[in-house]
């Protein structure tokens, strides 16, 4: 699918779902993704973007413990739009990006590349490999990567499209040449539906050169 088509696909979900009750990817209370950013011990001027926010509360969680340099990126207007519609006067403070994730370009530098939405989704090696480039670009010097991914025992479709499951070896393997491997898991995640789905995170540091 190209990016056109992939866009066209994530706008008619956003415009015909109720993302609280009607996708399986929704949280109401982002723990996981924001205890390992508290983890982390970076200051709350630290630039962090999401990647594939779209309507996720990461962001509002965010604001809420003070973070001031925060950006979302999705590929969906109506996702973004739903996310500032609910944040208010709150979302003037947030950089919204609408981008393919693999045509994304800035002169900005990240301490922290959150992505629980996008990276499963790229099924072709060579978007993989560009996936790594972009985010090895574009995380500072020693800046962290938080990916979460569906895993070997995760669905292999979401969304009505086709994703990529990973192993502990497979997503090291992935990323073994930008970052360093600190930390991986499994978690259940129950949908808004109460199904289950597993997931799998890593959490990377880049490397000094």
């Amino acid at each position: 699918m190209d990016s056109s088509s992939t866009k066209q696909h994530w706008e008619k979900i956003y415009q015909t779902k109720d993302t609280v009750r009607e996708v399986s990817w929704y949280q109401d209370i982002p723990k996981t993704s924001t205890d390992l950013i508290l983890s982390i011990g970076v200051d709350k001027n630290a630039s962090i973007i999401d990647i594939g926010g779209g309507d996720s509360k990461l962001v509002d969680k965010l604001l809420e413990l003070g973070f001031k340099n925060i950006s979302v990126l999705d590929i969906s207007a109506k996702a973004l739009q739903k996310a500032k519609t609910r944040l208010g006067e709150k979302a003037e403070s947030v950089a919204w990006i609408e981008a393919d994730i693999l045509e994304f370009g800035t002169e900005s530098r990240f301490d922290i590349w959150h992505d629980r939405a996008a990276f499963h989704f790229l099924t072709k090696e060579e978007d993989i490999v560009r996936y790594v480039e972009i985010a090895g670009k574009f995380i500072k010097p020693s800046g962290y990567l938080i990916i979460s991914t569906f895993s070997m025992s995760g669905p292999k479709k979401c969304s009505g499209l086709d994703v990529t499951q990973y192993s502990e070896d497979s997503i090291k393997k992935t990323f073994q040449r930008d970052f360093s491997h600190i930390r991986s898991f499994e978690e259940i995640h129950t949908t808004p539906f109460n199904t289950k789905k597993t997931f799998y995170l890593i959490y990377l540091k880049e490397k000094e050169i």
